[in-house]
């Protein structure tokens, strides 16, 4: 009786309705067995799909009516092996079992029902987490084909406070991903550009036709602003899930890189350390540095060399100006979104997934649809592999009061060019 007792428990765990088919209703034996190798084949097919083609499994996992469909069937196998487990732990004949038995299959039976319905209970939780997210983060539409072979998403980070008028993009960077390779060429654009030009079908151009050209009052950042307070610029923006200031920042960009901007993401800064804590923090090689504001007091210190910063000190890093320049603040900054690339692996997202979540909601605004969502994520995983291009439009290469916008350009179109065969 001990022997059965195991048995019957132990296969169980394995497959839901084994006990069931050997020892007891042989109906519903047949019936939970047979899901639970639906399950196993399913969980089969998922795993061989990622490896043939990990864009289109990718692509699976991040359409909301799967995720739906994913949930359902969790919470379903999650009953499936409560009802399995107790009843066959009643078939089991406790009773009969001798006494010295009895105490290791309660406790076993316990374990088995925390691992397997609990976790499978938990991950419908995630689930629907994730299905949320995707449904509040991302946008609709339709899948976006590469222009000559690249992807290009603006990366804006989103400098709000009190003590600013509106919102101005404190980080500018244009990412160019190879549709192949994942390689990625990072732009970055130093917010007191001037004269930021426009292409003729901007809306921008009827009253800047040479750029964005009044002086101090018109660097690259301030568009923003400019075009939030004239949203007749723009009127289809919001209804696009976009704003004035996000296109008038897209226009600019355009014009400065000669590329067209296919996604924009919107970082908030202010939440920006939550994302960084969620991942457990980041690992930076970090250069020395005195923390402060400018004509104000120093508050704190940076050592020198790697060292994993939390979200607070990261947004420090990133941005501070003590006795530096925009230019170093935009090589620090960089220095975070390269990390941030490389360590955002998949075992982070999964164990940390919950918190990140609920920090890139509230954080996070993009026009990305999630029909691209599979294919961006494959390639994020290739550009792991490969090292990070940078161009960055600063001096002694790049005059940011005078700059010379043609030259600029082809030096983006060389670089991002394909090797020759």
């Amino acid at each position: 009786m001990a022997r059965r007792g195991w048995w019957l428990v132990g296969l169980n765990v394995l497959l839901p309705g084994s006990a069931q088919l050997l020892a007891g209703n042989r109906r519903w034996g047949r019936f939970a067995l047979g899901a639970t190798l639906v399950l196993w084949a399913s969980m089969a097919a998922a795993a061989a799909l990622y490896f043939i083609n990990r864009a289109a499994a990718l692509t699976l996992i991040t359409n909301v009516w799967v995720l739906w469909l994913l949930q359902i069937a969790l919470l379903f196998f999650a009953g499936l092996w409560l009802v399995t487990t107790l009843n066959a732990l009643v078939l089991v004949r406790l009773v009969k079992t001798p006494a010295r038995t009895r105490g290791g299959l309660l406790v076993f039976t316990a374990l088995t029902l925390a691992i397997s319905v609990g976790g499978t209970s938990y991950a419908a939780y995630l689930t629907g987490v994730g299905r949320d997210t995707l449904g509040s983060v991302f946008a609709g539409g339709g899948f976006v084909q590469p222009i000559d072979g690249r992807y290009t998403v603006l990366l804006l980070g989103g400098d709000a406070g009190p003590d600013r008028l509106g919102l101005r993009p404190d980080s500018i960077t244009l990412a160019s991903v190879d549709a192949d390779t994942g390689e990625v060429t990072m732009i970055g654009i130093p917010r007191n550009l001037y004269n930021a030009p426009f292409a003729d079908d901007s809306p921008l151009w009827d009253d800047w036709p040479n750029g964005f050209n009044c002086g101090d009052n018109c660097l690259i950042s301030y568009l923003y602003p400019y075009a939030e307070e004239r949203p007749e610029l723009y009127p289809q923006a919001r209804l696009n899930g976009s704003t004035p200031g996000i296109e008038a920042t897209r226009d600019a960009v355009e014009g400065v890189t000669g590329l067209e901007v296919q996604f924009v993401v919107l970082i908030d800064l202010n939440g920006f350390e939550s994302i960084i804590d969620a991942m457990g923090g980041v690992v930076v090689d970090a250069e020395p540095m005195t923390l402060g504001i400018n004509g104000g007091p120093v508050v704190g210190e940076i050592a020198a060399g790697e060292q994993r910063m939390n979200g607070f000190t990261a947004l420090w890093y990133a941005r501070n100006r003590y006795n530096l320049t925009d230019f170093d603040r935009m090589a620090h900054q960089r220095q975070i979104q390269e990390a941030m690339l490389q360590q955002f692996d998949p075992f982070t997202v999964f164990t940390r997934f919950e918190a990140i979540a609920d920090a890139s909601e509230d954080t996070v605004s993009t026009d990305i649809p999630r029909s691209m969502l599979g294919t961006l994520a494959d390639l994020a995983a290739k550009s792991r592999e490969v090292p990070i291009t940078d161009i960055e439009l600063v001096p002694p290469a790049v005059d940011n009061v005078n700059p010379d916008y043609p030259a600029i350009r082809e030096l983006i179109a060389a670089t991002l060019a394909p090797p020759p065969d």
